[in-house]
């Protein structure tokens, strides 16, 4: 084996193998040579190399998502590093962990008018849990070392993004048959997670309450104990809403929120008003039941999450610093029966919504809508469903998706800008078959992510292709302006074949309604190799039949 003759090299590749960090994403470059060498060299680490370093960095992301573990990325100087910030602020606030590794001039070499050359130390401060900022020399060995392992240890039990800024001077190449710097790990402590509180008070409260409205956000599945699920839904004082991206299921749960509470009137806004408020989970997309809750604010908010608890909806009133599971097995065995009519009232509100819903979805027109719908149908079971932001992830909101179906978004910051990457570093990580809903924009925006040699055989890429940003004409302003159609709606006319044809992707497109069961029912079989279908929409008839839709459900 082969080892840069760099210490700070082998410091780090040292810890990094102890740590069992074992997924390294590499970015070609030069003054990241020694850190290349490192990793490459040593069979304990899995190596991609990804040129494009937003993509790396969304790559890197997915792959953390599946394995819950931290992936490292290395590049190279300068504005490389700083392709990198999407995919961190993403990870920051999703709670991913990511090691960022980035090679710098030496502090000699910064702000002297050198190639290359940005101010890196700390560049991330605002949405990173640890930088760690080394320096060059066998003076500071111990200093870097004690940096390094902290920053790692970090990542590893705060779920999260750190950044480790390595200076290398010239000559960046040579490497040693013997490893010359011996480093010390000092583990991860991880602290437990229990309930140091008195939950009496809150006990008091939950049984008295004939309201309890419990709202999910993004959870990885199988986060929440099945035995919770099912007390919970069996309490009639409780209503359970959970987003496409909670991976939560019951019958007696309401998985398409906007479904119920879009048509609401006044006094069923007054009537779904809930006295307790309980929330957890990650990020949540709909806007319409924020809207509700900060408007009919519950008498007691709590949040429960191990790290953090963002005050959405105003009326933040407690923080239960510990997982969904330790929480109600406390709460629960304490529990005492309420009369309600909570529960059984809206079920039956749900009921006649999903039924106006199938209704509605039979006399559509051919639109991203009745698309939606034919893809939920026809869509494999037991797969990972990969949704890029934007349109797609609030059409996926109306559809109550199978449970053996695993659903992930990029919602910490909800941008379009690495979906594509994220879902195929996802796809490498998992060893299911993993499909990408995405809209024209957002996988245009990312088409770099394509260029790698690590897709797998089945990944598959579903495109709905309604020439530019439809989500656009669904917000309120006025639309049919040349304004609009250049710098909202940003009409287009490019198509994915191309991109497939360049990539090695086998490409079939729709465009109109008699093709949906055909060719959904194809793309979904068994390939030897990555599917892309592109659907064309209309984009004018797209934003009517939405704006309909809850018309009609009322």
């Amino acid at each position: 084996m082969k080892f840069s003759n760099k210490k700070l090299s082998q410091t780090i590749t040292q810890l990094c193998d102890t740590k069992g960090i074992r997924n390294i994403v590499i970015s070609p470059g030069s003054r990241n040579a020694p850190l290349t060498i490192g990793f490459t060299e040593n069979k304990n680490f899995i190596n991609y190399s990804i040129v494009d370093e937003r993509c790396a960095a969304f790559f890197a992301l997915g792959m953390a998502q599946q394995f819950g573990e931290p992936v490292a990325l290395v590049c190279s100087s300068g504005s490389a590093l700083l392709n990198y910030y999407p995919a961190i602020s993403e990870a920051f606030y999703s709670d991913i962990p990511l090691v960022i590794l980035s090679a710098d001039r030496p502090s000699k070499l910064i702000n002297i008018g050198d190639g290359q050359t940005i101010m890196q130390e700390n560049v991330f401060e605002n949405h990173i849990l640890e930088s760690a900022n080394c320096i060059e020399g066998d003076a500071y060995n111990l200093f870097n070392e004690a940096i390094i392992n902290s920053a790692l240890n970090t990542a590893i039990s705060k779920k999260g993004p750190v950044h480790i800024n390595i200076p290398f001077s010239e000559p960046l190449y040579e490497t040693v048959n013997t490893l010359t710097n011996a480093v010390k790990n000092n583990p991860v402590i991880v602290s437990e997670l229990k309930i140091n509180e008195d939950l009496n008070p809150f006990v008091n409260k939950w049984n008295i309450s004939k309201k309890k409205l419990i709202l999910v956000g993004v959870l990885k599945p199988n986060s929440l104990e099945q035995e919770y699920i099912d007390i919970l839904a069996q309490d009639e004082s409780v209503i359970v809403l959970t987003e496409t991206t909670s991976n939560l299921h019951n019958k007696n749960f309401f998985p398409s929120i906007d479904q119920l509470i879009a048509s609401f009137d006044e006094q069923e806004l007054i009537d779904f008003q809930p006295e307790i408020l309980l929330t957890l989970g990650g990020m949540v997309v709909s806007k319409k039941i924020k809207a509700l809750l900060r408007d009919y604010s519950p008498k007691e908010h709590w949040h429960i999450d191990s790290k953090k608890a963002y005050d959405t909806y105003f009326c933040l009133g407690h923080h239960f610093k510990t997982t969904p599971n330790l929480f109600f097995k406390e709460l629960l065995p304490r529990i005492e029966a309420v009369k309600s009519n909570y529960q059984p009232h809206w079920l039956s509100i749900k009921e006649y919504r999903v039924k106006r819903h199938q209704e509605y979805l039979s006399v559509i027109a051919y639109s991203d809508l009745k698309i939606f719908s034919a893809i939920v149908k026809f869509m494999s079971k037991n797969i990972q469903l990969q949704l890029s932001n934007s349109t797609t992830i609030r059409y996926a909101q109306f559809f109550d998706f199978n449970k053996s179906i695993e659903i992930f978004c990029n919602r910490g910051t909800s941008g379009i800008d690495g979906c594509t990457s994220t879902a195929i570093g996802a796809a490498v990580a998992s060893n299911k078959e993993t499909v990408l809903i995405t809209g024209d924009l957002s996988f245009l925006y990312d088409s770099n992510a394509l260029w790698n040699n690590y897709m797998p055989s089945n990944f598959k890429i579903i495109v709905i292709n309604n020439g530019g940003g439809g989500i656009f004409r669904i917000l309120p302003g006025e639309k049919n302006t040349n304004n609009f159609d250049i710098f909202f709606e940003t009409k287009h006319q490019i198509t994915a074949v191309h991109l497939c044809k360049m990539y090695g992707l086998e490409y079939s497109m729709i465009h109109q309604e008699s093709q949906l069961k055909r060719s959904l029912k194809s793309f979904f079989s068994p390939s030897n190799k990555p599917k892309l279908l592109e659907i064309f929409t209309p984009s004018e008839v797209n934003d009517q039949v939405l704006l309909e839709y809850f018309n009609f459900l009322k």
